[in-house]
């Protein structure tokens, strides 16, 4: 046995048995491990335990990228198995410090949300049967959720205190109660109007405050907000995976299309941090690129 397969099964046990992982954790670590020792031992032989450098362990890291092609989850999963053996060989005095502490993990690339063309938007609107009982409520739903880029809890909670047409403004209630002001449409008023007109009769004064109500007259649930939009995007022959929260996305890619500043869109969504904004400038990217691919006679 070989040293480093020594300190692999101490650490190995100590996983299992004071820490607790199941069997099959301790073999995924296990085997994170096992499998840099090897990189060790093909690009580096004369390389022994207390030999290992911060440098060394990003190369590795490297090697996963360019050679092994794996995808970042995997890259960090890799890393915080070795960063966990050199954590028990620290505490175990075999070495004095950890070679991994100024390694950093690889961000988890975020996928880009689906969005909506703003021809996918008008024909889905279309669908709604507007002579049906609920057709005007649901028209306004859709117009609110995309003209204002509402995030669906927002839209259910919105009380006609926070209506302020006269101003043509919102007030919207987002995460952790932190309000932003958002413009109100021209048409997102027109189809509250209308929708107030044959809004059901509140079911006690617990819902009569709430703008916008089920047939029971009672406040509509996050779970109706979404089954409105899918039936309307599927009946438009749409075949995209939507929810509320896509026409939140559609809202802030057609503006930074239409020429808003990233500083404006975080502003309407109401982040916090600009990063959280900055995914639309890749979907924007994106656009920019399929319109080229496109229309550039090659």
């Amino acid at each position: 046995m070989t040293t480093w397969q020594r300190y692999i099964e101490r650490w190995a046990s100590y996983l299992r048995f004071e820490r607790g992982m199941s069997a099959l954790t301790v073999e995924a670590y296990t085997s994170d491990a096992e499998a840099f020792v090897g990189w060790i031992d093909r690009t580096h032989p004369s390389v022994d335990v207390e030999d290992v450098t911060a440098e060394l362990v990003a190369d590795w890291v490297e090697y996963l990228v360019v050679e092994e092609g794996k995808k970042r989850t995997s890259q960090a999963r890799n890393l915080a198995s070795i960063k966990s053996l050199f954590r028990h060989l620290t505490l175990t005095g075999v070495i004095e410090a950890s070679p991994c502490t100024s390694v950093c993990a690889p961000k988890p690339q975020r996928p880009l949300p689906e969005v909506l063309t703003v021809e996918e938007i008008d024909r889905a609107i279309a669908t709604i049967d507007l002579s049906a009982s609920a057709g005007h409520r649901d028209r306004a739903i859709f117009e609110m959720l995309y003209s204002l880029g509402l995030r669906v809890s927002e839209l259910v909670g919105l009380r006609f205190m926070d209506i302020h047409t006269e101003d043509g403004v919102v007030v919207v209630s987002g995460k952790g109660g932190k309000q932003r002001l958002v413009p109100l449409s021209g048409e997102a008023v027109r189809q509250l109007g209308l929708y107030l007109q044959c809004r059901p009769t509140p079911d006690g004064a617990e819902n009569s405050d709430y703008i916008f109500l089920n047939q029971r007259g009672r406040r509509l649930s996050r779970m109706s907000v979404f089954n409105i939009v899918k039936k309307a995007v599927a009946d438009a022959g749409i075949e995209k995976s939507v929810s509320p929260h896509t026409l939140r996305h559609s809202f802030a890619t057609h503006l930074l299309q239409g020429g808003a500043n990233i500083r404006q869109v975080q502003e309407l969504l109401g982040h916090s941090s600009i990063a959280t904004t900055e995914i639309y400038t890749h979907l924007d990217r994106e656009y920019l690129r399929a319109t080229l691919e496109e229309y550039l006679p090659l």
